[in-house]
C-alpha cells in the first residue's frame, strides 16, 4: 500500500522489523501518532519461528533484516517490533545499522513503572521472551517485581481469527488465573499486567486494562524522534504510506496482516534475505 501524492518529501522514513507479521500491532499504533511519516514493514517470516534458534542466529537474522530496511528502504529510525529479537538482539541490531533503534521491552517496563501502584507487575509472553527474562530483568531495573508467563496458545489462537473466542477467553482465564495463583505464593500484589507479545494486542477485549507494548513502543517512538517525525512530515493532509515486505508466505502476510494493522495491508512485496 503506497500513497505518496499528498506527501513531503521530508518525511522521515522509519522501518518496523518482525519476524512474522504480529508487529504490524506496532505499526498501527506508530501510524496513530505519526500518520504522515513513511513506513517500511519486514515480516521475516521465511525463518521464523525466532524463538527456537540460538541467541547467535536470531542476532544475525535480526540484523540482516535491519540492514534492508536501512540500506534498501532508506530507513532513518528502526523500530524492533519482536520481543525475542528485542530481548536477545538488541544490542547486536544497534552495532548493525547506523540508525536510532528502538525494541519493545524497554518501553513496556517503563509503562509498567508508570501504571503500578504496588510495584508488582504480570507478563504474559511467548515461551522464547519468557526464557530470556527479558521483561523481568526490564522491570527490575525501575524498582518492579515481575512474574512472567509463557502463554503458548494465545498466538494460534489470535492467527485463526478467535479473539472474541468463548474457548479464547476460557484459555486466558487460565493462564491469567495460574499467574495470580503464583503471584499470591510468592507474596505479591499486582496491579499490571504486561502483554509480552505483538500478537496480544488483539486480544485486549478479553484480557481488560493492560500495558500494551505496542502502544508504549510507539510513545517512545516518538520521543526518541525528537520531534522530527512531526516537524518534516508534511502537510497535515498527507496520507500514510507503507511498504509491507516479507521473506516468505506473503499470501498469508496479506490474508492476515489487515487484522493486525486495522486496515488493509495491500500488495506485500517478496524479499530474499538469504538461509
Amino acid at each position: 500500500m503506497s500513497t505518496t501524492e499528498k506527501r513531503s518529501g521530508n518525511a522521515p522514513t522509519i522501518g518496523v522489523f518482525d519476524s512474522g507479521f504480529g508487529g504490524l500491532t506496532v505499526l498501527r499504533a506508530l501510524i496513530e501518532r505519526l500518520p504522515q511519516a513513511r513506513y517500511a514493514f519486514l515480516g521475516d517470516t521465511a525463518r521464523l519461528p525466532y524463538g527456537s534458534k540460538s541467541r547467535r542466529t536470531i542476532a544475525r537474522y535480526a540484523a540482516e533484516s535491519a540492514q534492508f530496511l536501512v540500506n534498501e528502504q532508506g530507513a532513518e529510525y528502526m523500530v524492533i517490533a519482536c520481543n525475542t529479537a528485542s530481548a536477545l538482539a538488541l544490542d547486536a541490531i544497534q552495532d548493525a545499522v547506523p540508525v536510532p533503534v528502538l525494541g519493545v521491552i524497554e518501553p513496556g517496563a517503563l509503562a509498567a513503572r508508570e501504571a503500578s501502584a504496588s510495584g508488582d507487575v504480570l507478563v504474559i509472553a511467548t515461551d522464547a521472551t519468557v526464557h530470556s527474562h527479558a521483561y523481568a530483568a526490564a522491570c527490575r531495573a525501575h524498582g518492579l517485581r515481575a512474574i512472567e508467563k509463557a502463554c503458548p496458545l494465545l498466538v494460534p489462537l489470535v492467527e485463526e481469527g478467535w479473539t472474541a473466542h468463548p474457548v479464547t477467553a476460557e484459555v486466558i482465564r487460565i493462564y491469567l488465573d495460574e499467574l495470580r495463583a503464583q503471584a499470591a505464593a510468592e507474596g505479591l500484589t499486582p496491579d499490571t499486567l504486561v502483554l509480552g507479545c505483538t500478537h496480544y494486542p488483539l486480544l485486549r477485549g478479553l484480557i481488560g486494562r493492560v500495558i500494551d507494548s505496542a502502544e508504549s513502543t510507539a510513545e517512545a517512538a516518538v520521543k526518541l524522534f525528537n520531534g522530527r517525525a512531526h516537524a518534516e512530515a508534511g502537510s497535515s493532509d498527507a496520507e500514510t504510506e507503507i511498504r509491507c515486505f516479507a521473506t516468505d508466505s506473503v499470501e498469508k502476510f496479506e490474508r492476515l496482516g489487515s487484522r493486525f494493522l486495522a486496515r488493509p495491508v495491500g500488495k506485500v512485496e517478496l524479499v530474499d534475505l538469504g538461509g
